[in-house]
């Protein structure tokens, strides 16, 4: 069975990112955990309250990466076969890493929503 471990992230989508940054940090007081390009030309910006694991993730509607909710579980390749068999729509072939990160894939819910399966770095550490 695909274990969801934790909530990792959600997406906010902002038409200006450099702006929603500004907003998030310094009139929020998140603290910035990510801010660069997991491959060229696609910037993503996440952000956290302090004292929380769960991060925000402001992209633009267009973006490439998914907007979506981000989970983490603790084996990639399980969670892809077990969603897989339930035929759940799936985009990717199989479960990625992107620049020596740990292995995730995207897929939707039954209405269309994007998830995010990542296997979870906490997960590896408790086992």
């Amino acid at each position: 069975m695909a274990t969801t471990t934790r909530v990792l992230s959600v997406t906010v989508t902002v038409p200006d990112q450099d702006q929603a940054l500004a907003f998030y940090r310094d009139v929020l007081g998140c603290e910035v955990r990510y801010d660069g390009e997991p491959w060229p030309g696609a910037r993503m910006i996440e952000v956290v309250p302090p004292g929380s694991s769960v991060g925000i993730v402001l992209l633009p509607a267009d973006s490439e990466i998914p907007v979506a909710l981000r989970l983490g579980t603790a084996d990639a390749a399980a969670a892809f076969e077990r969603v897989k068999k339930e035929g759940v729509t799936l985009h990717n072939d199989a479960p990625i890493t992107l620049g020596g990160g740990t292995p995730m894939f995207f897929f939707d819910d039954p209405f269309g929503n994007g998830l995010v399966f990542i296997q979870d770095a906490a997960s590896d550490q408790a086992v």
